[in-house]
């Protein structure tokens, strides 16, 4: 067994994530049977003594029957009511299955907007670490009622990995409706499935991707792809396996079976301000670095002062993440800045001890800054 396999069975925290074709069906809602099969294998895992934190899709998809919808519907309006129909129904079955184990569980609700803003997103972190402690099984997906660019995009494959580094977890599951990833279409003969993978941003996701069904779920191999490489950035192990195996996939003996894809972990365990800049902050702007402030900021981790700046583009604020861009366009950083956009301009290309003393200050600070790549 690899040592990621090992550390992966032997995690005490580990965020699960379930996508809505291995929960429910077009013509019955929400299976009962396949969701007492997660849960019956969440108990068995916390019964180890893992603390278990689940990411569930399903809301949009269970609202679908109960309403007399036969596919899911492409308008924004019809989704936030299927969602609203469908996350009462999933919580209930979860409440309902669960606690034929005495095992209380909570439902959190995230949008974006709780991963974009500092403050919200350590809220988060606070409410779900609490509930940990109060030994209760999170069950998170995103507020599809009242989201929009979640709804489209769909991808709770990475608010998984996000999840699970909000968390601290020691391991990501990814379950869904494929049994991992191969080195080539595994429709056509000879290719092989993955079973341990070092890098997988290295990855050529459109070459041995697996095409995902689009009648239920949104996301594909491509997002389960990146949402690995985010947390094996971060330190964090995943395997990608499929709900059916998921006793096996949640099996911490280490004479298991050898199933699904396990992502080594590519790099060290990250701050949490350092992860959410990098994968969840979104970016209200871009400042234009000189080939000297590059060198600053992503070879010698230095702040970036005015001197180094030589353009400003984007509505942003004090305390809002801006894109750090090279003199060849390229984003080589991003952080959060010291002032608003509109005081930039008069700052950029000076000295800070030509500048007035209330303005000789970062740009944007050391501490608050992650290069990229």
């Amino acid at each position: 067994m690899s040592s990621t396999r090992r550390a992966l069975a032997a995690a005490r925290r580990v965020v699960v994530k379930v996508g809505s074709s291995s929960l429910t069906s077009l013509d019955g809602g929400i299976d009962p049977l396949r969701l007492d099969a997660l849960v019956d294998a969440l108990a068995r895992r916390r019964a180890r003594g893992s603390q278990v934190v689940l990411v569930s899709s399903g809301a949009i998809a269970a609202g679908l029957a109960p309403l007399g919808l036969a596919k899911r519907p492409t308008d924004l309006a019809t989704q936030q009511a299927a969602a609203a129909v469908g996350q009462l129904l999933l919580a209930h079955a979860y409440e309902a299955s669960f606690t034929r184990y005495g095992q209380t569980v909570g439902q959190v609700l995230l949008t974006a907007d709780d991963m974009i803003r500092r403050a919200h997103y350590r809220n988060a972190q606070r409410t779900l670490e609490r509930l940990l402690g109060l030994d209760v099984l999170p069950v998170v997906n995103e507020n599809d009622t009242v989201a929009t660019e979640e709804i489209r995009v769909g991808d709770n494959d990475r608010l998984a990995a996000l999840v699970a580094h909000l968390v601290g977890a020691d391991a990501l599951v990814l379950l869904s409706d494929v049994d991992g990833l191969y080195d080539g279409d595994p429709r056509k003969a000879g290719s092989q499935l993955l079973a341990d993978v070092d890098a997988p941003s290295d990855l050529d996701v459109v070459r041995i991707a697996k095409p995902a069904s689009r009648s239920l779920g949104t996301g594909g191999m491509a997002t389960k792809i990146t949402a690995a490489g985010m947390a094996a950035a971060a330190g964090i192990p995943v395997l990608l396996a499929s709900a059916a195996d998921v006793d096996d996939a949640l099996d911490t003996a280490a004479e298991g079976p050898k199933i699904g894809t396990a992502f080594r972990p590519s790099g060290r365990r990250m701050g949490a301000r350092r992860f959410w800049l990098l994968n969840a902050a979104d970016a209200q702007g871009r400042l234009e670095l000189d080939a000297g402030a590059v060198a600053a900021v992503v070879g010698r981790r230095r702040s970036l002062l005015a001197a180094g700046i030589r353009g400003v583009a984007g509505d942003f604020v004090a305390g809002d993440v801006v894109d750090l861009v090279g003199p060849d366009g390229a984003v080589v950083a991003r952080g959060v800045v010291g002032f608003d956009a509109a005081e930039l301009p008069a700052l950029i290309g000076r000295r800070s001890r030509d500048l007035p003393v209330e303005q000789r200050r970062e740009v944007v600070h050391a501490d608050d800054l992650v290069a990229l790549g």
